[in-house]
Parts: C-alpha cells; structure tokens; sequence
C-alpha cells in the first residue's frame, strides 16, 4: 500500500505515484464489487427458554444456542433469527460489510491525495 506525505497544502505527485495510486484505486473498486454478502449487524448466539410450562428449560437446560444478526431496520434496532446452516455465511457477509467499509476510506483517502495534487476527475 502507498502512503504519501505532504507537508505544504499545493502538493504535486510523480506520475509513478499517480499511476501507483490509480492501480491501487482501481484494485479495491474490483475488490468492492465481489463483496456480495454484506449484512450490516452484529453476530450472536443466546439460550432462551420457551413457553411450554413442564419444558425442561425452566430447570436450567435452555434451548440453544440460537444464533441472531443485531442490527436495524428503518432506523429502528432489530433482530433476525439465523437459521442453521446460514451463520458461518451470516458472519461472512458481516465481515465482508467491514471489509466494505475498509475499503471506502482508504479510496476516499487516494481520492484526496488526487484531488489535493489537481489530478482527481482527470482522464489517465
């Protein structure tokens, strides 16, 4: 990865660092698009009890675990159930939704130091 340092505000970039930085611009947006399991949601798993009065998980043998994704729906908080078989793709596609957000901020970051030397928009 390259990291460039300016210490004045008009920088200006070699074209090796232009280029070097276009590749790497265009390498995370080919990244970005194979990232198709994004779930935006915390992972977890908790015992619960039911509601039948003579289950033995009211004596301490409680049903699960059972494994939920936390997250929102409508700017409100909600949990989904995960049913079996899914949480190892569930969790993927968690880690796949901050692999996303990784890969944002380091093309904002190169947009920046493109824009900062006049050369973001340009055609290469």
């Amino acid at each position: 990865m390259l990291s460039i340092c300016y210490t004045n505000d008009m920088s200006t970039l070699s074209v090796k660092e232009e280029r070097a930085l276009l590749r790497e611009r265009q390498k995370l947006l080919a990244e970005l698009g194979r990232l198709s399991l994004l779930i935006h949601g915390s992972y977890f798993e908790r015992y619960s009890t039911c509601s039948r009065p003579g289950c033995t998980c009211h004596e301490g043998e409680r049903h699960g675990p059972r494994a939920y994704v936390a997250g929102r729906a409508g700017g409100k908080p909600r949990q989904y159930y995960v049913r079996k078989g899914q949480a190892a793709a569930v969790r993927e596609g968690i880690e796949q939704y901050r692999r996303m957000l990784e890969i944002a901020d380091r093309i904002s970051v190169i947009n920046l130091e493109l824009a900062r030397a006049g050369r973001l928009g340009e055609k290469f």
